[in-house]
């Protein structure tokens, strides 16, 4: 009988297109992944890969493994699942991995309250953005992510993958402090239509988040300043240069003199956050476990902002 840790190696070829892209991905060296490709071709009677350029594609046999190996590896996890829920699902290892403020705002209280309720519980949070964090469930050296999700990266009815959204997270106005808008306990977007606008440049997604949000409010935002980094952006508002939008969950220098004002009405914009962990193996008790924690802080991180001019959280 096969392995089939040898199918994650080619579903990692296929994934990334190249033998060490894979490698990189599964934290091997490219020879080992060569290695296993040969030997699960050896074995199955087929030929797997072919050349393409500098790149490697499935042959047709190989594209028919796959379709086969993601029901496998479905079934797989569900009978991990299923074994555990016999053992002591307060032990064992659980591993997280997300984006930096998924980490600061979900991932670490989540990983707190499941260390105090479960003491046995081996748990462990890595920063990853959206791919590494599906490389790093397909590697098997993460349980359960939390992510902003991409559709240049995975698609969401990928078959591997159990993704379910966790969260949406709103958006905040970003003033000066002692801004006409700063005292009001909530704004509708089309009061900051003569504003200057601080946003991300064209290579971000906040960008066209922020104009898709101004259109929708009936103007066009007058960009001012670009600057990506939160912390950049944050220092312009706090000069009254512009004003910008931010998500809920994200941590601004109480230090800045800066305040969020919380947005109502139908342009209101939005992000999903989502959880994603590798199909079948949801009903793993510890899995479940840090699901259930994370829904816990998630619905706690996006409360409106207490009163009119609470500074922005630490």
């Amino acid at each position: 009988m096969f392995d089939l840790r040898r199918l994650r190696v080619l579903r990692a070829v296929h994934h990334h297109g190249t033998v060490t892209g894979a490698a990189e991905a599964l934290h091997l060296s490219p020879s080992a992944v060569s290695q296993q490709i040969r030997q699960l071709a050896k074995e199955l009677g087929v030929a797997l890969l072919e050349p393409e350029g500098r790149r490697v594609r499935l042959t047709s046999a190989a594209v028919v493994l796959l379709e086969h190996a993601d029901a496998l590896s479905t079934r797989w996890e569900q009978a991990l699942a299923d074994l555990a829920v016999h053992a002591d699902g307060d032990t064992g290892p659980l591993r997280m991995s997300g984006f930096a403020t998924g980490i600061t705002v979900l991932l670490a209280p989540a990983a707190a309250r499941l260390r105090r309720a479960h003491p046995q519980l081996s748990v462990s949070v890595t920063q990853a953005e959206t791919g590494a964090c599906f490389d790093q469930l397909l590697a098997g050296s993460a349980d359960l992510a939390v992510f902003v999700p991409d559709p240049t990266v995975v698609a969401a009815e990928d078959s591997r993958f159990d993704q379910r959204v966790l969260i949406e997270e709103p958006h905040d106005l970003l003033v000066p402090a002692g801004h006409p808008l700063a005292a009001r306990r909530s704004v509708a977007l089309a009061e900051a239509a003569r504003e200057d606008w601080v946003i991300p440049d064209g290579t971000c997604g906040h960008h066209r988040l922020i104009q898709v949000a101004c259109a929708s409010a009936g103007f066009t935002a007058r960009i001012a300043h670009e600057a990506t980094e939160w912390s950049a952006a944050t220092a312009l508002v706090a000069h009254g240069l512009g004003v910008t939008l931010v998500p809920r969950m994200l941590p601004v220098a109480t230090a800045r003199p800066v305040v969020r004002v919380p947005l109502h009405g139908a342009s209101t914009p939005s992000r999903s956050i989502l959880t994603c962990v590798r199909a079948g193996s949801a009903g793993h008790p510890a899995i479940a476990r840090g699901i259930a924690a994370l829904r816990e802080v998630a619905a706690e991180a996006v409360a409106p902002p207490r009163g009119a001019v609470e500074p922005a959280v630490a």
